[in-house]
Parts: structure tokens; sequence; C-alpha cells
């Protein structure tokens, strides 16, 4: 039996993004109610109004200081505040010319949180979820009812990534609609997901399932629309050994059939 082929390195996780967000998301809270202290201090007019817009300031911007355990039990409420920033201000960056920017950068934030939060446990149920747009588009391998029929041809992503599925017994999904990724993640209950997809179905993802910790690498598009894409496979890796808690049986594992597309 021939061995499983060399697969790309994981190596440490990149630096991920997120201070324009961060700066928006903490700065314009803090900004507000530094401008309400001072019109505390002014006029004595409106003290009572001054100080509540001060401490309601105060309070919109506290989620973003919270960390590791904390972070992670109030993550579903607070999450949904940054999704909010988000979208709210998603047609201003429109506007600015500056949307994938802006949702990368959320995306970097959202990041680097899981990160934190998962730096002193690992998380031990991940599913990992990808779509269909990875595929080659001219392969006939039914990926959507059997990860495994994929032939392992070399031509596009799915191959080295089947054969880490097989290697670590890494749970994950591709699929050709927002739904039903979503379904299956409920349904599977992780306490981690690892997402790829183009930038726009990451918002939506982590708008839609604010209950599950989601790290999420976004897709190369180089045809620029959604065939043929592309992603870094090294960095998927990096994100499986560094967050979740190894499942790699002892012994011998069978790699994939080598047989074509056609």
């Amino acid at each position: 039996m021939k061995d499983l082929r060399a697969l790309p390195a994981p190596g440490p996780l990149p630096d991920e993004g997120g201070a324009l967000f961060l700066w928006v998301r903490r700065g314009l809270p803090l900004a507000l109610a530094g401008i309400a202290l001072v019109g505390l201090t002014l006029y004595g007019a409106g003290r009572g109004w001054w100080m509540l817009l001060s401490v309601a300031a105060l309070a919109a911007a506290w989620p973003s200081f919270l960390r590791g355990e904390a972070y992670l039990r109030n993550r579903t409420a607070i999450h949904r505040q940054d999704c909010l920033w988000t979208n709210v201000l998603r047609p201003l960056a429109r506007w600015l010319h500056q949307e994938e920017a802006w949702i990368l950068s959320f995306c970097g934030y959202n990041n680097r949180r899981v990160r934190e939060a998962f730096g002193g446990r690992r998380a031990r149920r991940a599913l990992i979820l990808l779509p269909h747009c990875i595929q080659l588009a001219r392969c006939k391998a039914d990926l959507f009812t059997d990860l495994q029929s994929c032939y392992d041809c070399g031509l596009c992503p799915v191959g080295d990534y089947m054969n880490a599925v097989l290697l670590n017994r890494w749970e994950g999904r591709i699929s050709n609609r927002s739904h039903k990724a979503y379904r299956e993640a409920r349904e599977y209950r992780p306490d981690l997901i690892v997402a790829v997809s183009c930038s726009d179905r990451l918002l939506k993802g982590l708008t839609k399932i604010p209950e599950i910790p989601s790290y999420v690498i976004p897709l190369s598009l180089p045809h620029g629309m959604c065939v043929d894409a592309d992603f870094s496979l090294p960095h998927l890796f990096a994100a499986m050994e560094t967050l979740v808690e190894p499942r790699r049986p002892p012994g011998e594992v069978h790699p994939l059939r080598r047989e074509g597309i056609a």
C-alpha cells in the first residue's frame, strides 16, 4: 500500500487583522463617553442625560474588552452586538469603497477573539465547513453525499483536505447552500466551527450562528466568481492544529484513490 502523499505543513497561525473594526467598535463608544463626560462637566443643565449617555456608551464598549472564558460565557450576546455593528456600518463602508476591507477586518477581529478563547483549552468537537466551489468545476466526484469519493487528482484543494481528514479524523462538510451548512452545524453541535468561504458568506454565517464560536478563512476567487475557488490549506491545517484537540489515530491510514476526474 502506498503512503499518504506529503501534505502542506500547517505552520503557525497567521497574524489576524481586525484593527479597523476594533477601532470603530471600541473607539466610537469611548469617544462618545468622553464627550458625554465633558458635557457633564461643562453644562449644569441636563446632567442626568449626560450621565446616562456616558454610562450607555461605556456599556457598549465594555464587551470588546472581554477575553477568554469571560468571552465564551457571554459569547452569543457579545457576538450579536459585534455583528450588529458590522451590518449597520456596512452600507457606509460600501459607499467608501471599503466594504471588503470592513468585512475582512471584522472576520480578523472575530478570529483573534476565538484564538484567545481557545488558547487555554482546545475544542473537543470541531466541524469544518467548506463551500462547493473549491471543487474543480468539471469534476464528477459526488462530494455532497460522500466526501471520500474525491479522486485525489491534485487539481483542486479537496484532495489534500480529504487526506488530512482521513489522517486526523476531522469532521468536515462540503455544502452548496448556506442554509444547509447552518443546519448541519446545528445538528452536529460542535464547540468550534472552522469555516471557509467568500467574505460575504463568512459575515452571513457569523451573523446566523452566533451561538457557536467560528474561526473563518476567506476564499481566493481567481476567476472573480465562485468557480474553481481556492484557499490556504496551511491556514486551515494550522487552525485545526492550534485550536482543536488532536484525534489522529495510531497505525496506518488508507489513502484516497487516484483515478482522475473523468
